[in-house]
């Protein structure tokens, strides 16, 4: 009684965010009730493997009483601090450190917000204040990548490029503006290493020299594109834009929001080809998800110049709740859970991971499987030769994900037939082998659907 009522208050009143609100109103929410490590239970005591770390973000796992503890010293000690009037605390003042210490290249400065979106829009803000700072007020467009995810604010949403945030929304703004995906597996010029490289450098060349070389900002990217498909571009991709973005004086910004904190290896991803962006933004595993919390990390060159411009002149960017105590109390504990331990487990389990999906590819279905660490990607086809998506009348984001459920199994299914994967980094070798044989299930009662049937027929 008490779910069902819950069900029908939810329909009445929660909002849920990219929902279909009819729809949701008739198919109902799912009461998550409990969790632990990397399961997660519904209110019908169903149990399921979290193969998505709720929203790419629970990173360290459920039930990490270490975390809880940390969060309870902090609300009884000094529950809020403000970061306005030159005040702070000390839990944000150490993570700043911590943060800034471990960041690539000289990305010294942490700015903190409540997460991605706010993150990307901060940057926006800083880096029109820095172009005009630096005497070029005329450098005001941002360009970004086709299929990337930047959020879903005002300003987020135009840096994004999928189509659901933009439909009936008025954006993208007439600012921002994009080039194409390297996306490896449906590029044009085919999935070689050099010429997605050489082909995305003469797209921003392009793109450039068609707004002005004197009028491009910034650059926005995510080392791999999420929401866009866990797009994994080519080794070398990333180092190779940054360096022509330092070329033609436009700002890199890294979108660590999905990557940072271990979610492919290491801390960072930019850390794997030695990156050193102007702007690194982060959010969901920089709590675990536990409280809301997000960081910009701003380099040295950056902060110097905006700092020299203002002078005894406040810089008019602030939020509420910025440096919130609670949010850095249990960023430090997870941050130390990660380096005892967790980042190690994350690795291995990556591998068994990744070693699995890949054994899928002999499946009908299977199209590639991509990724990195414990963030991956198995993209459904009718037709291998041909790389058919699935059919929207298979409507691939419902019914796979319903029977995914079915099964024991939390992913992502993307309307195009994309299955995403970002599990916990605690997974144990139980866990990851449970994703593996949950997803097989599923794309084999996927394949028996008679659309898709029918697609792979023609």
């Amino acid at each position: 009684m008490l779910s069902n009522s819950l069900i029908e208050m939810d329909r009445a009143h929660l909002i849920h965010p990219v929902s279909s609100f009819r729809g949701h109103e008739r198919i109902g929410a799912r009461i998550l009730k409990s969790a632990k490590g990397a399961r997660v239970t519904d209110a019908s005591g169903h149990e399921l493997v979290d193969g998505f770390a709720g929203l790419w973000c629970v990173n360290a796992g459920y039930g990490h009483n270490s975390i809880v503890e940390a969060a309870a010293h902090q609300m009884r000690t000094l529950p809020y601090a403000t970061g306005y009037f030159d005040l702070a605390s000390e839990p944000a003042i150490r993570l700043a450190s911590e943060l800034a210490d471990r960041a690539p290249g000289d990305l010294k400065h942490i700015y903190f917000t409540l997460g991605g979106s706010d993150a990307v829009d901060s940057t926006v803000r800083f880096i029109r204040y820095y172009q005009n700072a630096r005497g070029k007020p005329q450098k005001d467009q941002f360009i970004s990548l086709e299929q990337g995810y930047h959020g879903s604010s005002t300003v987020g949403a135009g840096l994004t490029a999928l189509p659901a945030f933009h439909d009936g929304f008025g954006v993208p703004l007439d600012w921002q503006h994009k080039i194409p995906s390297p996306y490896p597996y449906r590029n044009p010029v085919g999935s070689g290493t050099d010429a997605i490289i050489q082909a995305s450098l003469a797209a921003l060349r392009a793109k450039v020299e068609q707004l002005g070389a004197e009028r491009v900002a910034a650059f926005y990217a995510e080392p791999i594109q999420g929401s866009g498909g866990v797009i994994v571009p080519p080794p070398g991709w990333l180092k190779a834009m940054r360096e022509l973005c330092r070329e033609l004086d436009i700002l890199f910004v890294a979108d660590e929001v999905i990557t940072g904190f271990g979610r492919t290896g290491p801390l960072f991803a930019c850390q794997e080809e030695g990156l050193d962006p102007d702007f690194m933004t982060t959010a969901k595993g920089l709590t675990s998800g536990y409280v809301p919390m997000g960081a910009v990390f701003m380099s040295d060159h950056v902060y110097q110049t905006i700092a020299d411009s203002a002078g005894a002149k406040a810089v008019g960017h602030g939020y509420t709740y910025s440096a919130h105590p609670v949010s850095a109390a249990v960023a430090l504990e997870v941050l130390k859970l990660y380096e005892n331990g967790l980042l190690d487990n994350g690795r291995k389990a990556g591998q068994r991971l990744m070693a699995g999906l890949n054994a899928l590819a002999d499946h009908p279905l299977v199209g590639e499987v991509r990724g990195r660490g414990m963030l991956a990607a198995v993209e459904l086809v009718t037709d291998k030769a041909k790389k058919t998506p699935l059919p929207a009348a298979a409507d691939p984001s419902r019914r796979i994900f319903d029977r995914a459920w079915a099964n024991g199994l939390v992913i992502r299914a993307f309307g195009n037939g994309i299955l995403g994967f970002a599990p916990p980094l605690c997974c144990t070798e139980l866990d990851v082998d449970l994703i593996i044989e949950r997803t097989r299930l599923t794309l084999d009662q996927t394949l028996e659907d008679p659309d898709v049937r029918a697609a792979m027929a023609t």
